[in-house]
């Protein structure tokens, strides 16, 4: 019963504060200045992310190109190159973090990605509807502190 009216109070709240927006607070001259700065901040975000996935050759050509001649995706962390060694996180605590991106990520699916890790060296499995999500999940997992490569034996739904 108590969670019944905690529930009917948040309700009420929302429903107050979209009421509030569309009559009043979408005309406000500082509401507009925060939807213009989220929409600049969302706009650099997103071209920061194309050209990470540009510098990691994750482009969608580049995806279909690695899947047609060897059936997977494998890309190096940058720091690896140098011979750098792996961050000491172990295998374990690497494959809950790119779990936790997974599960947080709305376009991926947790439940058909496995995520396996041996030596900072990760390894994705599983199906997803498009190229372009392969690319996503991989820059997840590169972006994982102790990751030293990532190979995707992820295969698009047909």
């Amino acid at each position: 019963m108590k969670e019944f009216f905690i529930g009917l109070l948040l309700g009420v709240v929302l429903t107050l504060a979209t009421v509030w927006y569309f009559a009043v607070g979408r005309n406000r001259a500082d509401v507009r200045r925060a939807q213009d700065v989220t929409a600049v901040k969302l706009t650099q975000t997103a071209v920061a992310v194309d050209a990470k996935l540009t510098a990691w050759h994750l482009t969608t050509p580049e995806i279909k190109a690695d899947l047609a001649s060897t059936g997977k995706v494998i890309r190096r962390n940058a720091c690896d190159f140098g011979g750098a060694a792996a961050h000491t996180a172990s295998d374990a605590t690497i494959t809950t973090k790119i779990k936790a991106k997974l599960i947080a990520e709305r376009s991926l699916s947790a439940w058909n990605i496995a995520v396996n890790t041996t030596d900072g060296r990760v390894t994705l499995a599983g199906t997803i509807p498009e190229h372009g999500l392969i690319a996503k999940a991989m820059a997840l997992a590169l972006e994982t502190d102790g990751v030293r490569d990532v190979t995707s034996n992820l295969q698009v739904r047909k």
